[in-house]
């Protein structure tokens, strides 16, 4: 009996360990009245290889923008990294978080002039 029940939970074991790993995306939606600012102008050190660049970018706090500096990460072979921005949408501003992004993909700028020779807005 006792050889039993090792039996069964060394395949539950065995079949957690098993089991493909999920992976949860939480994404949190800020829509404000309020645009940012200008960005901000950075002193950007040289480009470090194996590495790419964050550029700074207006958060809100939930009262006010405040500003959130640009800082290196590790690359990410055949990705680009698709900074944090705002984005105006139906009279609000909405914040969309960075991410990385295939490099098929197209860049921000590529598709944000794409979007606007389009004649649509943000």
């Amino acid at each position: 009996m006792k050889l039993g029940k090792l039996f069964v939970c060394a395949c539950i074991v065995a079949a957690g360990a098993a089991a493909p790993v999920a992976f949860a995306r939480v994404a949190v939606q800020i829509d404000i009245g309020v645009p940012p600012p200008p960005a901000r102008i950075e002193v950007v050190p040289a480009p470090r290889p194996g590495y790419a660049r964050a550029p700074g970018y207006w958060a809100w706090n939930g009262r006010t923008h405040v500003w959130v500096g640009g800082h290196w990460m590790l690359a990410r072979p055949g990705y680009h990294w698709v900074p944090e921005h705002w984005e105006h949408h139906d009279g609000r501003w909405r914040y969309r978080e960075g991410y990385w992004a295939p490099e098929h993909y197209g860049r921000y700028e590529e598709r944000r002039e794409l979007h606007h020779d389009r004649g649509q807005h943000d």
